[in-house]
């Protein structure tokens, strides 16, 4: 698992999107030296990310098949907003097969504030969250088990109610990148996607009529209407 420093070393054209939160972000790093490039939106993905990647490639004269490497952020957060950009990925790896490298935002956030007693958390739905902390791996947390010091990145939708006590921390990957240039926070991957605990599991559903116990399936229907007395 490369370290962003790393990773820039070895390939002098990197973009990076994120789409996790409720704040679309971008990132290009036109060339060797050259000062990263950042853009935020608050748009839905599907405009915000490809306006921002538009706005990036054009300011620093870049195209999509100039980028060497890609970097995305595979959650958690948006499922929505990941597959998202794990999909514009796809399509642009068709043209231009550069490999791409995935993170996971809470431990992005966890090794920037260089706090091993912080538990940086994010809602996993079902009254569960998500934690991760310094030197351990992501856990999924039912809410009543939360304890500590709790802290949740900004932009962040949640549908359970916040935890006792949590507070918020930005989530600025300008600032955050930086401070965990260091931490081997990326790993390759062939098929870039939203990260998921488990895979969702579905109930199987068959065309079968269903009728009531008792009636015999050849049995005529009975007609619904009242009998006439004689």
């Amino acid at each position: 698992m490369p370290s962003l420093r790393q990773l820039l070393a070895a390939h002098p054209v990197v973009l990076l999107l994120d789409a996790a939160s409720a704040r679309v972000q971008v990132a290009l790093w036109p060339g060797p030296g050259a000062a990263p490039l950042w853009r935020a939106r608050d748009e839905e993905a599907g405009t915000g990310l490809f306006a921002g990647v538009e706005e990036l490639l054009d300011v620093g004269g870049r195209r999509i098949a100039d980028v060497s490497a890609f970097i995305f952020c595979a959650g958690p957060g948006s499922v929505l907003g990941v597959r998202t950009a794990a999909t514009a990925l796809r399509v642009w790896r068709v043209l231009n097969p550069a490999p791409v490298f995935a993170f996971q935002s809470l431990a992005l956030v966890a090794h920037a504030l260089a706090d091993p007693a912080a538990s940086v958390i994010a809602d996993a739905r079902r009254d569960s969250w998500h934690v991760a902390r310094i030197g351990a791996p992501l856990r999924r947390v039912p809410a009543g088990e939360l304890a500590g010091d709790l802290v949740m990145p900004e932009h962040f939708r949640h549908w359970s109610a916040l935890p006792a006590g949590v507070r918020p921390t930005p989530y600025d990957l300008a600032v955050l990148w930086p401070r965990a240039a260091d931490a081997e926070l990326l790993h390759a991957t062939d098929a870039p996607d939203a990260f998921l605990h488990e895979e969702p599991a579905y109930a199987k559903w068959t065309p079968q009529v269903h009728q009531a116990e008792g009636r015999s399936k050849t049995a005529p229907l009975q007609s619904s209407a009242p009998h006439e007395h004689q």
